[in-house]
């Protein structure tokens, strides 16, 4: 059975409706008479009274609401109001004053000459405004517009790309793999174009290339590189580079990192995720930061901080003053999901003097696979985690010395771990017969390598005339 209900009749609808309409009706009349049907037409200067209403309606009007006896209406001219109006707006502005007014005002008050009551403590501080900084045009534009910036400086960043041999741990196989990044180009000589970057942008490469601004694109190879302090130059040779290319870069202009303010402009161009040079503004966030220190192999503690992004891809590329002058090289950011905003260049001023030195090297070109050189020796890698577990130095442990070989003459022995070549630090085989494709049978090379003796590794360093491999 469904739920019925029983429906009201007409008549009692009808007498509902009509109840309503009255209580409605009734209220409304109440309301008009207490606040419309009342005519205020006596005004006065200060305060008026019930007697002063009740005169001005007349004594006849014996009509007049119960509350109008109890309460005081206080009613003001329009003249006064706006006298109290500006007095008010006078007592609550502050006016702008400056440190001359206030030397002037400073004794009266300390005196106490003016014979007006004494303030309290609170009300004599005064505060001053803050001052504010006129800026040149040229600093005001940068902010929001770097287009001039840019097209000066984009010729001289170019963008690298790193062809290397990565290991899969997981499957134990090793494959060729590429990383992108950034470059300056700073010089040229009577055969090459110098460009300057990061050391982990060419770290492990099996080969470098670099593309211009034009798209065109050319090998590169490592002239020098100093790993503790993270930089590198490499060159790409004129006579890889086209009369139109050369026409289309430029050298970069260097400026003074020392001079910098917090606070003042700065930009990025780089090659950002490997997708092609981009642009980043920014701020000097902070100066001399200091991110690497428990890095034992990155020495570079004075960097810049910028807000300005810098991503993957961005590494090496430049960070620019309002002038579009190089001011940093770009270097790493802090990655972490509650941080933002954290990139760090390095200062160029810290870079000139490695710089200076390493555009002094000699080119390193892969030599011709019949002429290249041959150590000698067969090993495995150290693997960071291996070295901080049986405390032994990062590099290849040498497993086997063949017999007439280079390694065999200089006394290298099994048990000892190769870390550098040429100063050029080697982590793994791998990158140690990478390094070995520069050199020519016949050429001499520096190896760095440590033994253990009396408990201890201890380092020594030889200089080898490399062998040619025989078949």
């Amino acid at each position: 059975m469904g739920n019925r209900k029983k429906k009201p009749s007409v008549f009692k609808n009808i007498l509902i409706v009509t109840g309503c309409t009255m209580f409605a009706a009734l209220y409304a009349m109440a309301a008009l008479y207490l606040f419309v049907g009342i005519p205020l037409t006596a005004y006065t200067d200060d305060m008026a009274s019930a007697e002063e209403i009740e005169e001005a309606f007349g004594a006849e009007n014996d009509s007049l609401p119960a509350w109008v006896g109890r309460v005081e209406i206080e009613l003001e001219p329009s003249e006064a109001l706006e006298k109290i109006e500006s007095e008010a707006e006078a007592e609550t502005r502050i006016e702008p004053h400056t440190a001359e007014e206030e030397e002037t005002q400073a004794p009266a008050e300390e005196d106490g000459e003016t014979g007006e009551p004494e303030e309290s403590a609170a009300a004599a501080v005064r505060v001053g405004n803050v001052r504010t900084v006129q800026q040149a045009d040229t600093a005001k534009a940068v902010v929001t517009d770097v287009t001039e910036v840019v097209k000066a400086a984009m010729p001289c960043v170019v963008a690298i790309t790193n062809e290397y041999t990565a290991y899969d741990y997981w499957f134990g196989e090793e494959y060729e793999d590429e990383a992108s990044a950034s470059g300056i180009i700073i010089s040229q000589n009577d055969e090459e174009l110098l460009i300057l970057t990061n050391y982990h942008v060419v770290e492990d490469s099996n080969s470098l290339s670099v593309k211009f601004i034009d798209n065109t694109e050319a090998a590169a190879y490592i002239k020098g590189a100093a790993a503790d302090e993270d930089l590198a130059v490499i060159s790409v040779f004129l006579e890889d580079i086209s009369e139109d290319t050369a026409g289309e870069i430029a050298l970069a202009a260097l400026g003074d990192s020392d001079g910098l303010e917090v606070g003042e402009p700065a930009i990025a161009i780089g090659n950002s995720l490997g997708y092609g040079q981009s642009v980043t503004t920014g701020v000097i966030s902070a100066l001399n930061c200091s991110i690497f220190d428990s890095d034992e192999d990155i020495s570079a503690g004075s960097l810049i901080q910028t807000d300005a992004a810098i991503n993957p891809g961005n590494s090496g590329g430049a960070l620019l003053n309002i002038n579009g002058e190089v001011i940093g090289i770009n270097s790493s950011k802090i990655a972490d999901y509650a941080i933002e905003g954290m990139g760090y260049a390095i200062p160029i001023n810290t870079a000139r003097p490695i710089v200076d030195e390493l555009v002094t090297k000699e080119t390193k070109r892969k030599a011709d696979a019949d002429k290249r050189a041959f150590l000698g020796v067969s090993g495995t890698d150290v693997s960071p985690e291996a070295a901080e577990q049986y405390g032994m130095p990062e590099g290849v442990y040498v497993s086997d010395v063949l017999e007439d070989t280079a390694a065999a003459d200089v006394g290298i022995q099994k048990g000892d771990i190769i870390t550098a070549l040429d100063g050029e630090k080697i982590a793994s085989m791998t990158r140690l017969q990478a390094a070995l494709e520069y050199y020519e049978a016949g050429s001499e090379a520096e190896i760095t390598f440590e033994r253990i003796q009396d408990g201890s590794y201890k380092e020594k360093t030889v200089k080898v005339t490399l062998g040619l491999k025989q078949d």
